[in-house]
């Protein structure tokens, strides 16, 4: 492969299509290219290092770069047998199914698939055939909540509650409803936890009753809010989630793609919540990056609605994912369990994402221009406010010059990219579940620098 940095430049300019990316502005500037990483710091092209706040900048490198003992596994498999479809198990993705099943109370059918928008595809596939088959077909529709992101296809982008994402791409899938998120900084009731009736939670009932309980087949949440500004459910929430659902037969999905396997302090996010969804989907750190991984869990009640008679065509799940039988991304995904088992690593995000959080509030908590910090384990995110009495958001314009700042800088920070309509205006931290106090003092320290730069004292 070419080494020449210019015309690697060159090449990228003129083939590489990248990401959420404007390309106009690459006629000023050249495109960012990663060469190299270990731990929790990559190298570009230039030879510049960064300390990665963000995981891969799409917070799914959980345990970091360079990790051996996940490279050995995915090596040695592939070379004996790389692939075979998911209609016959491998002896990994058999083990890969075991491992996940024993960190969940209550879940216990794994169904793999390369990616998080595929793996919730497949949850509302599963919805809207039990609606078909137990339901002619009317108890299909899908509940999701405001300012949660459940994948980039045009059906789980019908499920997204970020406008901005959604711009440009309908008509969506129909049969997909929203309902109130449960920010509390920015309550869609204008109320105060402590003197509120958790009334973001009975929104879900509530739009259950109006659409026909008859017509609601499911409603998918993310445990805690990800690209939606890092928003954690107070401890009712999701018990009385929980509650409803049962109470009108919904099944509850509920989306750890970002933050299951360790990301919030314990195995998955909902473990925080004491309850036990329908069906998880989960991705970005089942595998670490080290290959394209996801799953769809589910409970055994789940599972055995697709039980039936053999004879009868339409009677079982009928969806197939050619790369969810990649026999080296479920080596990937088993031997990622075991580093993070290994090296204690769901603790380590436990209590160094309580130091990060302590950190944030002592060192940014008194900034003019900050309105709120939240997050769990590690995972966080700074509101920005115009003004901290009017709550008036920070124009994304600034956040993209804080963010810049600190790259310039060499630390890698994220931020709500053109998601949500005049509310893009979070940072957001999500770094490797190896991270030390060290490296959170670093990131701390970066972005209070960028917060004066950009902002002042």
């Amino acid at each position: 492969m070419t080494t020449d940095t210019g015309e690697l430049v060159a090449k990228d300019k003129a083939h590489l299509w990248h990401h959420i990316t404007q390309h106009a502005i690459f006629k000023q500037n050249d495109p960012l290219i990663i060469t190299e990483g270990k731990g929790m710091k990559v190298w570009d092209i230039n030879g510049k290092q960064y300390l990665d706040a963000l995981s891969g900048g799409v917070w799914s490198v959980n345990v970091g770069y360079g990790e051996k003992r996940i490279v050995d596994a995915v090596s040695e498999q592939i070379m004996k047998m790389c692939y075979f479809a998911g209609t016959v198990g491998t002896v990994p993705s058999v083990e890969l199914a075991e491992a996940i099943v024993q960190k969940m109370d209550g879940l216990n059918r794994v169904y793999l698939s390369p990616s998080g928008s595929e793996a919730n595809e497949k949850a509302f596939k599963m919805v809207r055939q039990r609606a078909a088959l137990k339901f002619e077909g009317k108890k299909h529709k899908i509940l999701y909540r405001d300012r949660d992101y459940h994948g980039t296809t045009i059906t789980a982008l019908s499920a997204g509650g970020q406008e901005e994402r959604k711009m440009q791409y309908g008509p969506y899938t129909p049969g997909f409803v929203e309902f109130e998120h449960c920010c509390c900084y920015r309550c869609p009731f204008d109320k105060e936890y402590g003197s509120c009736e958790i009334e973001c939670a009975r929104a879900v009932e509530e739009t259950i009753l109006r659409e026909g309980p008859d017509t609601v087949g499911g409603v998918i949440v993310e445990p805690i809010t990800a690209g939606g500004g890092i928003i954690a459910p107070v401890k009712e929430y999701l018990p009385m989630v929980r509650q409803i659902c049962d109470k009108y037969d919904v099944w509850l999905i509920i989306d750890e793609v970002v933050c299951g396997l360790g990301r919030t302090g314990k195995w998955f996010g909902y473990q925080h919540y004491d309850i036990i969804p329908d069906i998880v989907t989960t991705a970005k750190g089942l595998a670490s990056s080290y290959a394209p991984l996801a799953a769809t869990i589910t409970t055994e009640a789940v599972f055995n609605e697709f039980i039936n008679e053999p004879s009868d065509p339409a009677s079982y799940f009928r969806d197939i994912s050619t790369y969810g039988g990649c026999a080296g991304s479920a080596a990937a995904g088993v031997a990622n369990i075991k580093v993070i088992e290994e090296d204690n690593l769901v603790a380590n995000s436990r209590d160094i994402g309580a130091y990060f959080l302590t950190q944030l509030k002592e060192k940014l908590g008194s900034h003019k221009n900050v309105g709120d910090i939240r997050g769990v384990g590690l995972f966080a995110g700074v509101e920005l406010v115009v003004d901290c009495q009017t709550r008036e958001a920070m124009p994304e314009g600034k956040l993209v010059e804080i963010v810049g700042h600190c790259m310039k800088n060499g630390v890698i920070i994220g931020r709500t990219n053109r998601s949500l309509p005049n509310l893009n205006n979070t940072l957001t931290f999500c770094p490797a579940l190896i991270a030390t106090k060290k490296d959170i003092d670093t990131i701390v320290d970066a972005t209070m620098n960028g917060l004066i730069a950009v902002l002042g004292r």
